[in-house]
């Protein structure tokens, strides 16, 4: 796992959790509660739902990334490449 894809996903966290609405179908996308998701922040897989979540709908992908000052395509290949990390992990049985 990259250190930078991980940081940008709890930076795009924090800027999800900043919205009630948003926050709340950020758990209901993902199936976590808030405690399972505070207890899963270092977990791949989390990371990559949290990108994957924002990837999904364009607006919160726009807007995060303007928040965030990067380009929407960096919040997207990031979440690319932690789900492809995880999935081979997985695969290897890591």
């Amino acid at each position: 796992m990259d250190d930078r894809d991980a940081a940008l996903a709890l930076q795009a966290l924090g800027w999800i959790l900043n919205d009630e609405p948003r926050a709340e179908r950020l758990l209901a996308t993902t199936g976590l509660g808030p405690d399972s998701l505070r207890g899963a922040l270092g977990e791949q897989t989390t990371l990559a739902a949290i990108l994957s979540f924002l990837a999904a709908h364009e607006p919160d992908l726009v807007a995060c990334a303007d928040a965030l000052d990067v380009r929407p395509e960096e919040l997207a290949a990031a979440a690319r490449r932690l789900e492809g990390d995880a999935s081979n992990a997985e695969w290897l049985g890591a």
